[in-house]
């Protein structure tokens, strides 16, 4: 009879071991995901391979998203990595086939990268017109536009009426429409390409 008990007990503290210890695992490899997920979505990370640092960093600093009278600068996760859990997860996958042309030494001279920055913009316009142009919105809003400060033509463009949902529909056109080259030089052959792919009127 002590046997049994002695069984059931030594069963007892194995099973709350076992659970304990899953639980303390489970805290380090969650931990562990989020910290490298955070630590891959900062500028450092990004520019941390020299085909990032030496091209599109160099000319993101010639833009508005660099400096501004607001102060307020863009980093590449700003607008190339979505905020809401789900969709970085999904991009985050998708970027293992940048790793993929890393490896690969694909954009691996100033040559090559002018070669392959066309396929690259296609690339991330389509992306972001597929989603609306989500990162934009998480800086900008036509709700919040004061279209008294900025110029006629823009402030037309910029009108929420011509943006607004209708019937449950989104409006044809978003942000990267019109602002292809706003923090990156524009590749040659762009127009053509972009017309091609239904990014371009």
């Amino acid at each position: 009879m002590t046997q049994i008990k002695d069984r059931k007990r030594m069963a007892g503290f194995f099973i709350k071991g076992s659970l304990l210890t899953g639980i303390i695992v489970g805290i380090i490899l969650w931990g562990g995901f989020n910290w490298t997920m955070a630590l891959t979505n900062t500028e450092q990370f990004c520019i941390s391979c020299h085909e990032m640092e030496d091209n599109v960093y160099k000319e993101l600093q010639e833009t508005v998203h660099w400096s501004n009278r607001t102060g307020v600068r863009a980093t590449c996760p700003d607008c190339h990595v979505p905020k809401e859990w789900v969709h970085k997860i999904i991009r985050k996958i998708k970027a293992s086939n940048e790793v993929y042309h890393k490896i690969m030494g694909t954009i691996d001279t100033p040559e090559k990268f002018e070669n392959y920055r066309l396929t690259m913009a296609i690339s991330e316009w389509k992306r972001m017109k597929a989603t609306d142009s989500r990162e934009c919105r998480n800086c900008h809003n036509f709700a919040s536009m004061n279209l008294e400060k900025q110029e006629p033509r823009s402030a037309e463009r910029h009108d929420p009426h011509v943006w607004e949902v209708v019937d449950g529909k989104t409006p044809s056109k978003t942000c990267i429409d019109c602002h292809k080259g706003i923090a990156h030089h524009l590749p040659k052959g762009w127009e053509e390409a972009a017309k091609k792919a239904g990014l371009q009127d």
